[in-house]
């Protein structure tokens, strides 16, 4: 298993950074990418799952288009759910083999576009599947397909990014429409896949693999029908999603991808044959703990018993944080203006608050921290996913300057400048 990224490491990383003057004073907030370390994630999946199966990244995960081409780089794949994260991952010059669509609401247009393109395509209804047919009957195509299935198996801990219970939005659910299910299998012969997804953070991996199991079962079932029927054709495009939880706290051991699939291997061993050509989905999985983000602390203001650190972004960046503090997390640490780590305890507690104009945008309530001190820097730990991927334009705040770096800051890239005020001119125009 991956070594997390400490704070000790984020402070040597963050000097190195002042030193070679990547961080400028005009960067009140630096998001920072540890390269190395999500190049090791994606190794990671390889290493656990057949070389055959497409590790198609969730782009909403961490849509930066040169995040995509190092992924890319990797051998990588990447899994869209709009046609702008489709039109994305073609830009960053991913093969249409590598790219999975995933979109639950794709227009006639936007079938064609991907179509077009050959990306493999999963409908989210049999409404969509008549679609696609319609385009079939006049357009010839590369593109493979598959049906999301909604296996009904229930919810995680975090009932918004839960999507296997009774109902969901997403999908086919299985307990309801089993024979309309199979029934589309043995209609369009260009059919070969099944898709599921349980959820983002909040499930446990036993309800993965239960949904997962429950999937496998039916495609069992189905090709057992096919064979019956006299089709040459079996289903063989297996999407498991993604939905691996990771740890935000240092002192709490995460998931490991190895746990995951031994126990997958366990209830669907076929899944890892020759039989099946394997997708998986994973974001958080691979993004969430090689980011870190830091924030300047403007002013620090004390009433009511507690101390009010002041810094330079909240709710802009850290939108399910701020909004849902029980159901989200940050470890917090802080450094001097100099990039080191300041120890000790302040007897009096500290609120960290956002720069945004609502009374909500605080990331942390009453924590106790070293004495933080005006020109300190805040340091919120695992922001690679689902941060900055779901920016708030609330205060036409301008996006930092985010930075790649390797081996711990011996080498570092500018991946995103900041924006400059032309940028939101142009963002509102």
């Amino acid at each position: 298993m991956l070594a997390r990224i400490t704070s000790e490491k984020m402070s040597q990383v963050y000097r190195n950074a002042l030193n070679k003057k990547i961080v400028n004073n005009d960067d009140t907030s630096v998001i920072f990418y540890d390269l190395s370390f999500l190049e090791e994630r994606v190794n990671e999946l390889v290493r656990m799952f057949p070389q055959t199966t497409l590790h198609a990244i969730a782009v909403k995960s961490n849509p930066l288009k040169k995040i995509l081409e190092f992924l890319n780089s990797l051998n990588a794949g990447a899994e869209v759910a709009s046609l702008p994260e489709l039109y994305l991952t073609e830009k960053s010059s991913f093969d249409p083999d590598k790219i999975v669509f995933d979109s639950p609401v794709k227009t006639m247009n936007e079938l064609e576009y991907a179509m077009k393109l050959g990306v493999h395509i999963n409908a989210d209804s049999f409404t969509e599947l008549k679609r696609i047919a319609e385009i079939m009957e006049e357009k010839k195509t590369k593109s493979s397909f598959g049906i999301r299935i909604n296996p009904q198996v229930g919810t995680g801990t975090i009932l918004s990014t839960s999507v296997a219970g009774e109902y969901s939005k997403f999908g086919v659910p299985i307990k309801e429409y089993r024979k309309e299910l199979i029934k589309s299998f043995l209609e369009y012969d260009w059919l070969r896949g099944v898709h599921l997804h349980i959820g983002s953070q909040g499930c446990p991996v036993d309800l993965l693999v239960k949904g997962v199991k429950a999937v496998y079962d039916f495609v069992n079932e189905t090709n057992d029908s096919l064979r019956r029927k006299g089709k040459k054709r079996q289903i063989d495009i297996f999407d498991i999603g993604g939905g691996l939880p990771v740890s935000y706290k240092q002192d709490e051991k995460g998931v490991t991808i190895e746990e995951y699939r031994k126990k997958l291997f366990d209830n669907c061993e076929e899944l890892f044959s020759d039989k099946f050509k394997l997708i998986t989905e994973f974001g958080r999985y691979v993004h969430a703990n090689a980011g870190w983000t830091a924030s300047r602390v403007e002013y620090v203001k004390e009433s009511s018993g507690v101390k009010t650190a002041m810094i330079h972004t909240g709710a802009d960046l850290f939108l399910r944080k701020c909004y849902q503090q029980d159901e989200w997390f940050h470890e917090i640490s802080v450094l001097d203006s100099d990039g080191n780590l300041k120890n000790g305890k302040d007897t009096t507690p500290y609120i960290i608050a956002g720069p945004l104009c609502f009374a909500g945008d605080i990331l942390s309530k009453e924590m106790i921290l070293p004495e933080v001190k005006e020109g300190d820097y805040v340091l919120i730990h695992d922001t690679g996913a689902y941060t900055l991927s779901m920016w708030s334009r609330y205060n036409s705040r301008q996006v930092p300057k985010v930075v790649g770096y390797y081996d711990e800051g011996e080498r570092f890239e500018i991946l995103k400048e900041r924006e400059s005020l032309d940028d939101v001119l142009n963002f509102w125009e």
